[in-house]
C-alpha cells in the first residue's frame, strides 16, 4: 500500500514578529487565519497540517517556487517605464500559473481524483481573479473545474453555486467563445443528471452538442461526447432505442478517429520511420475506455443485441489500447471484435481487425522500434 506524501519537512510555524504590522496571513485553502507556512517558498500559509498536506498533493508541489516572485514584495522603481515592465512580468507569471493549475486540475479530474483536484481549481480561480477581475469571463474554466470536482464529491450545492457564477459570467459576455459555452452546458447537464432533473439535463446536453459542433464540427470527438451523455439520460428514462441511436453515432465517430490514427502508425511501420507515440495520456485513455465500455455493456444487456455495433465498439477499444501501448488489452478486445464480425457474412471490419491483431502479435505497437 502506497504511503501518503510526506510534507512535514516543508512546513514551519509562522513567526509573528516576521509579519509586517497589520498584515494577516490566511490559509491557502479555507482562508481562515493561518498558523503554518511552507518553509520552501515562505509565501504560502495554512491553518493546519491537513490543509498543508491537501494543497501540497493537489497543486503546491508543482508551483511552490513559481509563487515566490508573485507574492514577495517587489522593489520600488522610480521610473514609470520600469514599473510598467515589472507589472507586465508579474501578469505573465500569473497567467502561467492560471494555466498550470487549470491543467493539473483537469488531469486529476480525468483520473477521478476529485478531492485532489479542488486545491488546483481553487488556486486557478483566485489567480484568474487577480489577473482578470472578479467577474470576467476568463474565470469560467476555473468555476467549471470546481463544479466538476464538487459533483464528483457529492457536494451538489457547492457545484450549483460555481455553475451559477459561470453562467452569469457567460451571460454578461456576448463575445464568449463557443468552446466555453459548450463546457458550461456540459457541466450543467451533468449536474442536472446527478440531481435527477433529466429534462433539464437533456436541454443542456443539446446545447452542449450545438456549441461543440459550431466550434469543433459535427464529426468531432468533443461533439460526440455530448451525444454520449444524452444517450445515458435516455437510458435512465427507459428510451433505449433513442439511446442506441446516439451510441451508434458516438461509436462511428470514435471508430473513424481511431482508424485514422491507426493508419498513421501502420504507414510509419511500413516506411520504417519512428512509430507513432501514444496518442492519449493515461487519463484521456481511461475516459474514452469508460465511454466505450459503457456502450458495450448497455448493448450486451439489451435482449436484441446488435452484433455489428459490438464489433465496432470492441474494435475501437482494441485500437485505443493498441495506440496506448497495451498489447494485452488490444489483443483481448481485438479477439472479441473479430469474433463478433465473423458472425456477420462479408462484414467490412473483419479484414481491418485481422490486420490489427497481426500487428499486435508481431509487437509493432507504439513504443516499439519500427526497425
Amino acid at each position: 500500500m502506497a504511503s501518503k506524501p510526506q510534507v512535514s519537512r516543508v512546513t514551519a510555524k509562522i513567526i509573528p514578529l516576521a509579519i509586517p504590522k497589520g498584515a494577516k496571513k490566511l490559509c491557502e485553502l479555507c482562508r481562515k487565519p493561518a498558523h503554518l507556512q511552507c518553509s520552501k517558498c515562505r509565501v504560502t500559509f495554512y491553518c493546519d497540517t491537513e490543509h498543508k498536506q491537501a494543497d501540497w498533493v493537489g497543486i503546491h508541489e508543482r508551483i511552490c517556487q513559481l509563487l515566490v516572485p508573485i507574492r514577495s514584495p517587489t522593489p520600488f522603481h522610480s521610473l514609470q517605464a520600469d514599473r510598467e515592465i515589472q507589472r507586465s512580468q508579474i501578469r505573465l507569471q500569473q497567467e502561467q500559473l492560471v494555466e498550470i493549475s487549470r491543467t493539473v486540475a483537469q488531469s486529476k479530474l480525468a483520473e477521478g481524483k476529485h478531492q485532489e483536484a479542488l486545491p488546483a481549481a481553487q488556486f486557478s480561480l483566485r489567480c484568474a481573479m487577480d489577473v482578470y477581475g472578479s467577474s470576467a469571463v476568463q474565470l469560467v474554466p476555473a468555476y467549471l473545474l470546481l463544479a466538476e470536482a464538487n459533483v464528483g464529491l457529492g457536494s451538489l450545492v457547492q457545484a450549483g453555486e460555481c455553475l451559477s457564477q459561470a453562467e452569469w459570467a457567460v451571460l454578461k459576455s456576448p463575445d464568449c467563445s463557443q468552446a466555453v459555452r459548450q463546457q458550461l452546458h456540459r457541466n450543467l447537464g451533468r449536474l442536472y443528471t446527478t440531481t435527477g432533473n433529466l429534462e433539464a439535463a437533456l436541454l443542456n446536453f443539446a446545447n452542449d452538442v450545438y456549441y461543440a459542433s459550431e466550434e469543433y464540427g459535427l464529426d468531432s470527438t468533443v461533439t460526440c461526447g455530448g451525444y454520449f451523455l444524452m444517450a445515458n439520460v435516455f437510458v435512465k428514462q427507459g428510451k433505449v432505442l433513442i439511446a442506441h441511436s446516439l451510441y451508434s453515432e458516438v461509436a462511428r465517430t470514435w471508430h473513424s478517429y481511431l482508424t485514422k490514427l491507426f493508419e498513421i502508425h501502420t504507414q510509419n511501420v511500413q516506411n520504417s520511420t519512428v512509430s507513432l507515440e501514444s496518442s492519449f495520456d493515461e487519463a484521456q485513455r481511461a475516459e474514452v475506455d469508460q465511454m466505450l465500455r459503457t456502450m458495450l455493456e448497455v448493448g450486451e444487456n439489451d435482449s436484441s443485441q446488435d452484433t455489428a455495433q459490438t464489433a465496432l465498439v470492441t474494435h475501437c477499444l482494441a485500437m485505443l489500447w493498441f495506440l496506448g501501448g497495451d498489447p494485452q488489452k488490444a489483443l483481448e478486445f481485438g479477439s472479441r471484435a473479430l469474433q463478433a464480425s465473423q458472425l456477420i457474412p462479408n462484414h467490412d471490419l473483419t479484414e481491418p481487425i485481422q490486420g490489427l491483431l497481426q500487428l499486435v502479435q508481431t509487437g509493432q505497437h507504439p513504443g516499439t522500434d519500427a526497425s
